[in-house]
């Protein structure tokens, strides 16, 4: 099979698109035939070498890249109860130090991180669910914010903040929005009550909205004591790139990483099949042509996922 790779970390110059034999899987594990893999901003991360820098990944001589994936199961091990040959499913690969992951013709998943796919939606859209759906989810979730009760949500027009602001929306919170000046239109659609520009200073823009704070903040664009001056007294912060100022005014502070849960998986690919939560494809590339993609992906300033397509 044909697999995107790097054997030396250092950016999207060290990928490569190599013939390597396909996985098998184990008792526990199910092989998936890859219909569509998006890139993320952790992809770039990965492949500079932060994670082994880190200690999130082992140092080893060949690195698989990509973490989350859309196919078909065709094949399980002997010990898979809950997916079967030919069901599609969406999944994540939490290992970042695989000889090949999500990236490729086929990939190798534990059974615990698959769910199957929402019906009705194109595999290339499903394959943007888990990382940033996932990382939304139990993001909210470390928010300790009241019903009804307003959350920023930095970052809101990237793949983690779209699907936040639609899935605070569900959840009854009201939503501040930022991002820039031309995503206002889409962000108000998918549920946002307010919004602020990111050319405008965080905590006044906020406060001149609501001058007592925010209940809490989601901080998908890592913008720390800015988008903490948005919040109330008593109120809640939380980082997904682990980037958590020092807390003050009695503000609970919290880094927040992503871990892998089926259950929610399958509430995420529900909500979708439902058309209660949508994902944004800027573009669909062949994998054979990884490393422009990869390329686009770090410059940044795409509208939407970059997912490649065996």
């Amino acid at each position: 099979m044909r697999a995107v790779v790097v054997k030396s970390l250092g950016g999207p110059s060290q990928i490569e698109v190599i013939e390597t034999p396909t996985p098998v899987p184990g008792p526990h594990e199910v092989l998936v035939r890859v219909a569509a893999a998006p890139l993320h901003p952790a992809d770039f991360q990965a492949i500079s070498g932060l994670y082994v820098q880190f200690g999130a990944a082992v140092e080893t001589d060949q690195y698989g890249v990509g973490i989350d994936v859309a196919g078909t199961v065709e094949a399980v091990g002997t010990d898979v109860s809950t997916v079967a040959p030919g069901q599609t499913v969406i999944g994540l690969q939490e290992r970042l130090d695989q000889r090949t992951a999500c990236q490729a013709e086929y990939v190798v998943l534990e059974e615990w991180a698959v769910a199957p796919a929402p019906k009705d939606v194109p595999l290339t859209e499903a394959a943007g669910l888990p990382l940033n759906g996932t990382t939304a989810w139990q993001g909210l979730n470390a928010l300790a914010v009241r019903p009804a009760g307003w959350t920023l949500i930095t970052g809101a027009a990237g793949g983690v903040g779209r699907l936040a602001v639609q899935l605070a929306t569900l959840q009854g919170r009201r939503v501040i929005a930022q991002a820039r000046e031309s995503d206002e239109k889409e962000l108000r659609e998918l549920g946002a009550v307010e919004f602020v520009s990111r050319d405008e200073p965080i905590g006044p823009a906020v406060r001149a909205l609501v001058p007592g704070g925010v209940d809490g903040v989601l901080d998908a664009a890592n913008i720390r004591a800015g988008a903490m001056d948005a919040v109330a007294h008593g109120g809640n912060y939380v980082s997904l790139l682990n980037g958590a100022p020092q807390a003050r005014r009695d503000i609970e502070t919290t880094n927040w990483a992503y871990r892998t849960d089926r259950s929610q998986l399958g509430i995420l690919s529900g909500l979708a099949a439902a058309g209660l939560l949508s994902v944004t494809v800027a573009d669909v590339i062949p994998l054979d042509e990884a490393r422009s993609a990869h390329e686009r992906n770090a410059a940044g300033g795409s509208r939407g996922l970059l997912v490649l397509t065996p």
